[in-house]
């Protein structure tokens, strides 16, 4: 019995420019020699190609035609390979070709801004050059659209649910590449005023020095200004205490968290300084002296902040810009982009220092003091910052001492009450907002206790706890709230930093009497020993379960005394710091929504 045809290399469909030159190629086995004839169809027209014989066919591409090769043995048995495509895309700039192409995809046709109404048919198109011809995949706000495989993406119904950021993957065996993103608002106009794609605050403060003088009013401050922010609908971390590699990883993920029309806010209060135009943050474990290689250079992150196309990037300095050690070189910053976006609010002036102030119980920073009284005004920024400028002016404390500076390239009128429209993939990399939880823990004894959580910084947690009401033969109750294994090296907050984050808690909510309170600091610096698990982590990737692991124990009292823990497992120690681990806790920090009350 003779063997049948068997194809053993089909041809490859093709995107391609007009004039280009390829090769089609067809290979098949059988048990006698083999003849081959290509064949081509345009339109609705299929004809033989005259001279078409071999296994390889080369063609010069000028429009776009279908192609089929027929392959017959000696005793008349035959067979076709699938039919290809050959797309001709006319009008392609020579130069979009790299030198030494390969057939990886190049894009030719990126899809374009759409305002659509509400009900109407949503078109988006691209188109890729690739040997073989590439496929696509659209993504809706950075998700997969599992029915969106083509070059024409189309809605035939558009709803609002619908606006957002679109992009197409185009892929091939070569590799794959992304069209530009865009935004596609879904509704019956677009809005009359400025508007972002979302708003996202990064703020710091550092108080506690190893090497120089502690400050007491970057604990409040960040505090307070975090508050205001929420109001104004951003989404914000806070973080107390960093030391350098910390504040390296907070600022990389905070980067992550931008894009196209963010509005964005970064913060810092603690020791700075200022030298021929460039501006330094001292992290806690600064030697002292230290040097710019001990720091962290504020035109590095704008300059990174502005690639990420925010529509709004607002950098407030509450720190002194003198400098003391005149010997140390600048480090290299590339210079901006003017890009009309970019807002400098320094607390001080040129070579000036930046003063706190006692105010009631707290300690706060001149700057703060007035900022949060104009913050949440209706108005552009430039000029909100202006009203806290005339302000610190007209304050006696600081009178020839401190004066604000305001620096800003910002050419439209935008302000940080502007309304948002999430049309970026902010949302989906911050993940579900971490609601702190209220738990309770039974202990085998049958006494049972109320765990709750606030989150005071991103980095700061307050746990406390309320014991029901004992069972009868329960004579005597001591509750103790102990720090779980991986949390026995982290920092604790002095005496006057405790008072104040005390009193910060206390103007939050109603005091209530409870029979033990834990406060866990330094939380960036948690490792995981292990791979967590769901009874460890909750989904959203939050700090609390952790936390709450090995807190609760007490001490009961009916005649005699016995000892009842919590049944729930201890973690086991943590290894050494590195930057991967920080890294990965720093987005867990980032998915959290600080601050929010256990209600």
């Amino acid at each position: 019995m003779l063997k049948a045809i068997v194809i053993t290399e089909q041809p490859v469909s093709a995107s391609v420019p007009a004039g280009y030159s390829l090769t089609l190629r067809c290979r098949a086995e059988a048990c006698t020699s083999l003849r081959y004839q290509w064949f081509s169809q345009l339109q609705s027209a299929c004809c033989q190609i005259t001279g078409a014989t071999e296994p390889d066919l080369l063609i010069t591409a000028r429009e776009t035609q279908l192609y089929i090769c027929r392959i017959n043995d000696l005793q008349r048995n035959f067979t076709f390979s699938n039919w290809v495509k050959v797309e001709v895309h006319q009008r392609i700039a020579r130069d979009l070709l790299p030198e030494l192409w390969q057939g990886e995809p190049v894009i030719v046709i990126n899809p374009t801004v759409l305002e659509v109404k509400v009900g109407k048919e949503l078109q988006l198109q691209c188109a890729a050059l690739g040997i073989p011809a590439p496929h696509y995949q659209w993504y809706h706000n950075g998700k997969p659209m599992e029915d969106q495989k083509k070059k024409k993406l189309l809605i035939n119904s558009a709803k609002v649910s619908d606006s957002g950021t679109y992009l197409c993957c185009a892929a091939n065996s070569h590799g794959e590449h992304w069209t530009n993103a865009v935004d596609v608002h879904i509704g019956t106009c677009w809005p009359d005023t400025f508007f972002a794609t979302d708003k996202v605050a990064l703020l710091v403060g550092n108080n506690h020095y190893q090497n120089h003088p502690n400050l007491m009013a970057p604990i409040t401050d960040v505090f307070e200004l975090s508050l205001l922010l929420k109001k104004l609908g951003f989404r914000v971390v806070s973080l107390l205490d960093l030391n350098k590699v910390e504040m390296m990883i907070a600022v990389n993920q905070f980067l992550q968290l931008l894009g196209k029309g963010v509005y964005a806010i970064f913060y810092y209060a603690g020791h700075g300084y200022e030298h021929s135009g460039r501006n330094y943050m001292v992290p806690i474990d600064a030697p002292q002296p230290y040097a710019p290689e001990n720091c962290i250079s504020v035109q590095r992150i704008l300059h990174k902040m502005q690639q990420r196309q925010t529509a709004l990037n607002l950098i407030l300095l509450d720190t002194c810009r003198k400098w003391y050690n005149p010997q140390c070189a600048l480090s290299q910053v590339q210079p901006l982009e003017p890009w009309g976006n970019t807002v400098y609010g320094y607390a001080t002036s040129e070579d000036a220092e930046a003063y706190e102030v006692q105010d009631g119980e707290f300690s706060s920073g001149i700057f703060m003091k007035y900022l949060k009284k104009h913050i949440l005004q209706e108005k552009k920024v430039t000029h909100m910052l202006e009203d806290v400028l005339e302000d610190i002016g007209r304050d006696p404390l600081v009178t020839g001492k401190q004066v604000m500076e305001i620096k800003h390239t910002l050419k439209e009128a935008r302000a940080l009450t502007d309304p948002i429209y999430p049309t970026g993939l902010t949302a989906v990399l911050w993940g579900h907002s971490c609601e702190l939880l209220r738990e309770t823990v039974t202990f085998p004894c049958g006494i049972q206790v109320e765990l709750r959580f606030r989150e005071v910084f991103s980095n700061v947690m307050h746990v406390s706890a309320k014991l029901q009401a004992p069972p009868p033969h329960i004579a005597d109750v001591r509750l103790l709230l102990c720090r779980p294994a991986e949390m026995q090296d982290l920092a604790v907050l002095r005496g006057s930093q405790s008072d104040q984050v005390e009193s910060l808690l206390t103007s939050l909510s109603e005091h209530e009497e409870l029979d033990c309170v834990l406060r866990l600091c330094g939380l960036q610096k948690v490792q995981e020993a292990s791979k967590p698990t769901s009874s460890s982590y909750p989904k959203d990737g939050s700090m609390v379960p952790a936390a709450q692991k090995g807190l609760a124990s007490l001490e009961v009292e009916s005649g005699s005394s016995s000892q009842c823990s919590s049944q729930s497992n201890t973690c086991s120690e943590p290894e050494e710091n590195d930057e991967s681990d920080l890294s990965s806790l720093c987005s867990a920090l980032l998915r959290a929504s600080p601050g929010q009350n256990c209600s």
